[in-house]
């Protein structure tokens, strides 16, 4: 991410940003066709609603050789406490105009976005306070709307950081509503079934769940046998010659020192393909992917020692110190595992049912509406054959005038053609 600037991704944790990406085993032959200069890292989308922002941002701060320098000196704690924010002011003149420019535009966006919300809520604001306004949005300081200060800096180091910290934790509640979701849908089935049909379903989704539990032995996550399993069967090397170093060095796909979070949650494919395939009714994707997740936290808790979201070779070789290495507890996977209570779904059925009371009666009034909307449609339709009918009869009307002015002046022998163009002249008195 940011051009292969992994000391940016540690303190920015934007390695863990993986939504829907299911990562895949390393294909060691394909990845040798490739010239190295012509891989290029994908940069992932954050999530963040000022993620183009932040990644502009960082771009022209690599521009300038002085920051680019101190950057890739200074540790996390340095960048989240803001003492490499004060480093701001050393940057050339071309970064800090470029840099202004950014804030701008950002600030502009910004401005639209609170401008669209407040027209949606039909809210009238003659006297707008923009300032008050942007003071909602952290990653920037609204005081200031056009210069990139160090203040920005550190409040948007301090801002991604905070808010990416509480991305997993997000996801797994998203997962605990999905699954909450599942539940009531399938008692909700069963509920309409009769008793014969619903005694041999539930005997059926029984089987299945059983089936899903027959899987072979899942290894801990970083575990010396985990990691055996990823040497020999993807790397295609001897499980006896297992040498962390040379395991660490090979899946360091791109080569920057580190096990990102992406690299690491591409060594649990192995474990997670002997327990969900997607072929099986029984085996849930969702469920794949959150115990991918569960196994990159477990290993980050237990390797990550200055929690950078990051896996350096020193990390890595010490935990291979460690007795849970060759003695792990063994991994209990998500069927063993509940994530809601009943109480909770409880809770969730609760929501569901008082959201649905107010669809129907959103509906209901739509459909009000809709019937109002028709009446007065008729309405206006039979005002405008009325009109149509009043304007035929006047038509009608004026016709028959024309016509019997036509009789008289035919009855007294004359014709718009005969009659005389002036009165004649002269004519006798008694005539």
């Amino acid at each position: 991410i940011f051009g292969g600037m992994k000391w940016i991704s540690g303190w920015l944790l934007l390695l863990s940003i993986s939504v829907e990406v299911w990562s895949v085993p390393i294909d060691r032959n394909a990845a040798q066709q490739v010239p190295k200069e012509e891989v290029q890292e994908e940069n992932m989308d954050t999530g963040l609603y000022y993620d183009r922002y932040l990644r502009e941002v960082i771009e022209v701060l690599e521009t300038d050789p002085h920051f680019r320098e101190k950057l890739q000196t200074a540790n996390t704690e340095d960048i989240k406490n803001g003492r490499l924010s004060k480093e701001l002011d050393l940057v050339s003149h071309h970064v800090r105009t470029r840099l202004d420019e950014l804030k701008r535009q950002e600030v502009s966006r910004l401005r639209m976005l609170l401008k669209a919300k407040l027209d949606s809520t039909n809210t009238q604001s003659l006297q707008m306070d923009h300032a008050s306004l942007l003071k909602q949005f952290e990653h920037l300081d609204p005081h200031n709307q056009n210069t990139f200060e160090a203040k920005d800096l550190e409040l948007l180091i301090s801002t991604a950081t905070k808010d990416l910290e509480n991305y997993d934790a997000e996801r797994h509640e998203e997962f605990k509503r999905y699954e909450m979701l599942k539940e009531h849908e399938r008692r909700e089935y069963l509920k309409s079934l009769d008793q014969e049909k619903r005694e041999k379903e539930e005997k059926r989704m029984q089987e299945l769940k059983e089936k899903h539990r027959q899987h072979p032995k899942v290894n801990a996550p970083g575990s010396v046998d985990q990691l055996r399993e990823v040497w020999e069967e993807t790397d295609g090397l001897d499980p006896q010659e297992f040498n962390p170093k040379t395991f660490f060095k090979l899946h360091d796909t791109n080569e920057d020192g580190v096990l990102d979070e992406q690299e690491l949650e591409a060594l649990f494919t192995k474990e997670l393909e002997k327990v969900y395939d997607p072929k099986n009714e029984e085996d849930d994707m969702m469920e794949m992917e959150e115990e991918r997740l569960r196994m990159r936290e477990h290993v980050m808790k237990n390797v990550d020692a200055n929690k950078d979201r990051l896996v350096s070779l020193e990390e890595f070789l010490k935990s291979t110190e460690k007795k849970e290495f060759s003695n792990p507890k063994e991994w209990e996977t998500l069927e063993n595992k509940p994530v809601y209570t009943e109480e909770e779904l409880q809770r969730f059925e609760a929501e569901l049912r008082d959201k649905e009371e107010e669809l129907k009666r959103r509906a209901e009034t739509l459909l009000q509406e809709q019937e109002l909307l028709r009446e007065r449609g008729k309405a206006l339709e039979a005002q405008r054959r009325e009109y149509q009918n009043v304007s035929a009869t006047e038509r009608t009307a004026g016709s028959g005038w024309a016509a019997s002015c036509g009789i008289v002046v035919t009855f007294f022998g004359l014709s718009q053609n005969n009659l005389p163009a002036e009165p004649p002249q002269n004519l006798p008195l008694h005539t």
